[in-house]
């Protein structure tokens, strides 16, 4: 993997193992870097889910306004509906489910809204494409 193009997007999180355990639950992404800042000794995460060179980088702070608020926010495509949609029952059980699931056709697709626990906003989708465009948009002509 190449660290050429967007590589990351940063979020300040007020507890870490709250927020790894919902990217973990609800975006399948996991620790693959963990320190602690030598200038600041904050602790900073990076997670993944694996796909690409890509990471959201956690960093800690004590006050977190939350950047990532509808219609800003994170996506990240399910596997199928079913698990969109179980997905969207643990977040209401939990309280975090923010709007959906709902199906707005091509494009855009199956989706829904969660809240993760600083505010900022995940979308969860199945159908949208985004591969597929991309591809098809950079493909030699």
């Amino acid at each position: 993997m190449s660290d050429i193009g967007l590589t990351h997007i940063a979020l300040p999180v007020a507890d870490m193992d709250r927020s790894v355990e919902f990217y973990a639950t609800y975006a399948q992404m996991q620790v693959v870097h963990k320190r602690m800042d030598e200038m600041s000794g904050i602790p900073v995460v990076w997670l993944s889910d694996g796909t690409r060179p890509f990471v959201i980088v956690l960093i800690q702070k004590e006050n977190v306004q939350p950047i990532l608020s509808p219609l800003a926010h994170l996506g990240v495509g399910c596997q199928s509906r079913e698990e969109l949609e179980q997905l969207c029952d643990q977040a209401e059980q939990e309280g975090i489910l923010l709007e959906g699931p709902q199906d707005s056709g091509y494009p855009v697709g199956y989706w829904a809204f969660l809240r993760d626990p600083d505010g900022h906003t995940l979308e969860l989708s199945y159908g949208q494409e985004v591969g597929l465009a991309v591809k098809q948009a950079i493909q030699p002509k």
